[in-house]
């Protein structure tokens, strides 16, 4: 099932096209990655995809029922999101379990399920060690893996992340990419991430659309180039 629809979408900024014909569909369960050289627009058509910016030609559109006919739940993860101001006077793990408070369940209390949620989407970014800690004494790397935590807490259908990765290592990294495959291979998932190219990542995804300059443009345009077929089934 399509959980992302982009068709012909062209996007300028003050009359300069900065993306030009751009056209592809992410399926549940699948985990795609947008990747392209400095400057190549991708915040720009993550922000059309969720509607915070209106494409000048084509269109972009995410369903609105999941694959179970409910309500489709996006999880977005902003660049620099550690920016945002989190730094209300709350421990780690407080913020993170506020993401379990969707879906109108504000005067629920958390149960087991959301408890595990919790605990699950801390470890998965290396920070329930540090669960009763004050969010101001965090590192700007700290603070941008508590707010990824809070998104896999929202347990979303859809994750769309702009460079989620940046400032963490290696290692960190691959046990991120591992925990994503995990979510869109066995709960079906999809998941629309920018990235810059880290061989890393070759195994765990799916598949790959890469943004290019145009050849002989004046423009700062960028279309559709390669979408390298991954199977769905290495492991």
């Amino acid at each position: 099932m399509e959980y992302i629809n982009v068709d012909q979408l062209s996007f300028s900024y003050d009359g300069e096209p900065v993306l030009e014909d751009i056209s592809f569909s992410v399926q549940a369960g699948e985990f795609v990655i947008l990747t392209g050289e400095n400057g190549a627009a991708k915040s720009t058509l993550l922000k059309s995809i969720l509607g915070l910016l209106h494409p000048q030609k084509g269109s972009a559109s995410i369903s609105k029922k999941n694959t179970r006919g409910e309500k489709l739940m996006v999880g977005y993860a902003p660049q620099q999101i550690s920016s945002f101001n989190i730094g209300f006077p709350s421990k780690v793990l407080e913020f993170v379990q506020s993401g379990r408070y969707q879906n109108n369940r504000w005067f629920k209390k958390l149960d087991e399920e959301d408890h595990e949620h919790v605990r699950k989407a801390l470890e998965s970014v290396g920070m329930w060690d540090m669960r009763d800690k004050k969010i101001g004494e965090l590192s700007g790397g700290q603070k941008q893996r508590i707010a990824l935590a809070r998104i896999f807490a929202t347990d979303p259908d859809l994750f769309v992340l702009d460079e989620p990765t940046t400032g963490m290592d290696k290692e960190s990294r691959e046990g991120f990419y591992r925990l994503l495959r995990h979510n869109s291979r066995l709960h079906n998932k999809a998941i629309l991430m920018v990235t810059h190219e880290h061989e890393d990542i070759k195994e765990y995804m799916d598949r790959q659309i890469k943004l290019v300059r145009k050849e002989n443009s004046p423009w700062r345009c960028f279309s559709m180039d390669s979408c390298k077929e991954h199977s769905k089934h290495q492991h």
